[in-house]
């Protein structure tokens, strides 16, 4: 049995109602949901919640609804905490079927296709030492090499000291000199089991992916968190063909 499982909340400080803004004449929450019900391995979709909006949303896709609780729904609460709960939850649903892997997604992180999940899945089923799958997309300009902070002036200092990446005397401002600066885009995440189950182990800072981690190549891949990243996810659905052609079905749902 594969699972998708996503993740969202009502309450968002920095964009507002940005799980269920229009991206596309849809719902954003809708493209990450289009992607699971179109792949080849997903079996069931549920969806982790506090809204309203999203629970009607994720009815209207078939999609079984998880009731987040309140602890998990705060601006601190960790997503980790909340897929492990939410991992249970769906073990508790389904107790005489095993889970093989589980497709872990955001509301609000529409870059990723059917394909690239399914790429995902066959990636884990090809090589059982691996612990996970995850989409990253390549962004030199914003290599830990270039990051800065405010020292105790103000001013700017290396975020990260420059030893760190080699012979300071061998670096430039070439933003490719250093090799790629590969993100994970937090499109998706395809865990195995235990990723969940032993959530401590993993690595930080996103744990729930374990620690032998295989790169699902991606390009400008995010989640929506400010207002400017919206034409560039809009962008990526348009060059992937993916705006002219989804529909949404009532097909029912279940509520846990």
């Amino acid at each position: 049995m594969i699972v998708a499982l996503m993740l969202g909340r009502k309450g968002s400080s920095g964009l507002p109602n940005k799980n269920i803004m229009d991206v596309c004449g849809k719902p954003l929450m809708e493209w990450p949901l289009f992607a699971a019900k179109d792949s080849k391995y997903v079996d069931d979709i549920y969806i982790s919640t506090d809204s309203e909006e999203i629970k009607e949303i994720g009815c209207r896709n078939g999609c079984e609804i998880i009731h987040r609780p309140d602890y998990l729904c705060t601006k601190e609460a960790l997503g980790e905490d909340a897929f492990a709960h939410g991992y249970r939850v769906i073990k508790e649903m389904n107790p005489d079927k095993k889970i093989e892997v589980v497709v872990l997604l955001f509301c609000n992180a529409a870059t990723i296709s059917a394909e690239l999940i399914d790429e995902g899945i066959e990636v884990l089923r090809e090589n059982r030492e691996l612990d996970s799958a995850v989409t990253v997309s390549e962004y030199n300009m914003w290599s830990p090499l270039r990051a800065r902070r405010l020292d105790k002036k103000g001013l700017l200092m290396p975020f990260v000291p420059f030893e760190t990446f080699g012979d300071p005397k061998t670096m430039n401002c070439d933003r490719e000199s250093q090799g790629s600066a590969l993100f994970a885009d937090m499109s998706v995440s395809i865990v195995r089991p235990r990723c969940l189950e032993r959530i401590e182990e993993g690595m930080l800072p996103q744990k729930w992916m374990g620690r032998n981690i295989y790169p699902i190549q991606n390009w400008g891949g995010c989640d929506i968190d400010y207002e400017w990243q919206v034409p560039q996810v809009e962008y990526w659905l348009r060059k992937h063909g993916l705006t002219d052609t989804k529909k949404t079905e009532y097909t029912g749902s279940t509520e846990a």
